[in-house]
């Protein structure tokens, strides 16, 4: 879009303000007050009224210098990012409730407190994200969500804070955000293709829509913010899969369709950025990852099981006819969010849908042949069964090494073939040893050793794509991997997965190699979380609660080797896991079959 006419629209805004957050024609304290009851959000109310009180009995917690250089010295986040999202909790927490309990004046109080507190901070930015203490001029994702925090508790409820404070944070934001953004940039991430360019422009911009009045700077800040947000949809393929996991699309594509909306409202629909045609194809990503309630398939940086933000998923299913609102269930409480999102919590409230869901998603099979990605999710009576699989490269946004790589699962159980999803972020899990954490490296995931060799590093490091189908009985996927190993003898390895769903279903999985000459040592390697128990030559069985699979193999051919392992989780907890390791017994010939067969019991 023409400057010019991007100006003109944006000369003749709605109004900003409390009426943008309240259905048309409602009162907004009225409507802030119906909350509390109003069937789609009385659960997401009592979870804010209960921290509310948590809260008001702890002191703020105070983020101090040395807690920040601690990150310099040790590569460790957590200590420092507990304490600063523990604030933003706060502020989110009792900015909600001043406004669905007005009569409390001990809720204003807290939020005033902490607000100004917030204020305070010598920087909004997390340490991971910047050199020591030179923050001036710096914007990192969370310091741009905090403008974005501010800026909408000003246009919903500012009026309710002293008018000092509302200049301050005016003014903080200000000198945070769209001075050092219009003066110093251009910043790496505005042309990111990731979550980052999503999530930093569409805070500055979501914050320029609401607090700008200058045409000539609301338009240098918008038209950047929408370059930037193109940047971000290239990032995805034409499938919508998103390649960094479903917890970056809540993230990146959360904070692009929040944008995108208050830009629409604003100019009253003169700019629609979720009309494009691939955005409605992203929407869909999230229905796709699930594979049994709130089980999903975890490839990078997500988490084995992962609720979903109410508000946002039902946006998107009163937009996009295709996009169905998710079970009810698995909803996302107000303390689930370890980074207290205020954008997220808001719009769990105000877009949240009094509908009623199927207790379980449906049955539904899913080729992303962008991401090259195999899902699938069959429904029987007695519970769901999940089955997922990847190509893709070795160079992804949040990679892992893991081209050919799969989950197996049922229902609430541990999976049986399982991703490990994201470990702790360190310095050295994003720097050079980010490979040496099972969570990221091959080591940690279903995949062959060859030679003692695991996959390695690069978008060459790619699976060719030889077969897919998604069919109602039968899904199945081939790769050559070969070209993952670097292994100069190695002229083959294809990986084939047939899944067929039946009311126990089935994953064959074989792997044929064609090498120039006899390898040494060929190993099948696969990762549990359930206890592998070996039952009889030839068989292992992997036991849940309710259900167990039976992995069937050829004991003439491979010897198993049983190992209990530990990984640090995303939350810096130690947590369990076993690798089942299958040695070929003296591989003598230069072409060999390995056949496994998962069958549910």
């Amino acid at each position: 879009m023409e400057r010019t006419e991007l100006r003109s629209i944006l000369s003749h805004l709605a109004p900003a303000g409390p009426g943008l957050y309240a259905p048309d024609g409602a009162d907004p304290e009225r409507y802030w007050r119906s909350l509390t009851d109003a069937p789609a959000t009385a659960a997401a109310s009592g979870e804010i009224r209960e921290e509310g009180e948590r809260l008001l009995r702890e002191p703020i917690p105070a983020l101090t210098e040395e807690l920040f250089l601690s990150f310099e010295r040790t590569g460790v986040r957590l200590d420092y990012e507990r304490v600063y999202f523990a604030r933003r909790r706060r502020l989110n927490t009792f900015a909600l409730l001043s406004w669905m309990r007005p009569e409390r004046a001990d809720d204003l109080a807290a939020w005033a407190e902490i607000a100004s507190e917030v204020c305070a901070e010598r920087t909004w930015c997390l340490p991971a994200h910047v050199k020591g203490l030179e923050t001036d001029g710096q914007i990192d994702l969370f310091a741009a969500e905090t403008g974005f925090t501010l800026a909408e508790m000003l246009a919903i409820g500012g009026d309710r804070l002293p008018p000092a404070l509302r200049e301050r944070i005016r003014g903080e934001i200000e000198a945070r955000l769209f001075t050092p953004y219009l003066t110093r940039g251009p910043y790496g991430w505005e042309t990111a293709k990731h979550n980052w360019s999503a999530v930093c422009a569409g805070s500055i911009g979501s914050a320029a829509l609401l607090l700008l009045s200058d045409p000539e700077r609301m338009t240098d800040v918008v038209g950047r913010v929408i370059d930037s947000m193109d940047c971000f949809l290239a990032g995805y393929g034409e499938d919508g899969a998103c390649p960094e996991g479903l917890g970056y699309w809540n993230y990146g594509f959360g904070y692009f369709v929040y944008f995108a909306d208050l830009l629409r409202r604003r100019t009253r629909g003169a700019i629609d950025l979720l009309a494009a045609p691939k955005v409605g194809r992203i929407a869909l990503f999230q229905q796709r990852c699930y594979l049994a309630g709130d089980r999903t398939a975890n490839f990078s940086d997500a988490l084995p099981a992962f609720p979903v933000q109410i508000g946002l998923s039902d946006y998107l299913a009163a937009r996009y006819p295709e996009v169905s609102a998710p079970p009810r269930a698995i909803r996302a409480k107000y303390t689930d969010d370890a980074c207290s999102r205020f954008a997220h919590a808001l719009r769990n409230l105000i877009w949240a849908r009094p509908n009623e869901q199927a207790a379980d998603w449906p049955s539904g099979s899913w080729y992303l042949p962008n991401a090259a990605w195999l899902v699938s999710r069959h429904a029987e009576a007695d519970g769901s069964y999940g089955f997922a699989a990847k190509g893709g490269h070795n160079d992804e946004p949040h990679n892992h090494a893991d081209v050919g790589h799969f989950i197996l699962l049922a229902d609430e159980e541990p999976a049986f073939a399982a991703d490990l999803g994201s470990g702790e972020y360190t310095a050295s899990s994003f720097g050079e040893g980010r490979y040496a954490y099972a969570c990221n490296g091959p080591q940690g995931h279903s995949l062959p050793i060859v030679d003692g060799r695991l996959q390695q590093i690069g978008a060459n490091r790619a699976a060719v794509v030889l077969e897919s189908a998604a069919e109602p009985a039968e899904d199945r996927l081939a790769l050559e991997l070969a070209g993952t190993y670097g292994h100069p003898g190695l002229r083959s390895l294809v990986r084939r997965f047939v899944w067929r769903k039946s009311a126990r279903p089935t994953l064959m999985l074989t792997d044929e190699y064609d090498f120039a000459a006899s390898p040494d040592r060929v190993t099948e390697r696969l990762v549990s979380r359930t206890v592998p128990e070996p039952a009889e030559p030839g068989v292992i069985l992997l036991r849940g609660e309710r259900r167990s699979v039976r992995l069937a193999y050829d004991a003439d051919i491979l010897e198993p080797e049983i190992a209990s392992r530990v990984f640090r989780n995303h939350f810096g907890a130690d947590e369990r896991y076993y690798t089942i390791d299958l040695h070929v017994r003296k591989p003598v010939v230069s072409t060999l079959r390995i056949a496994l067969n998962f069958q549910f019991l």
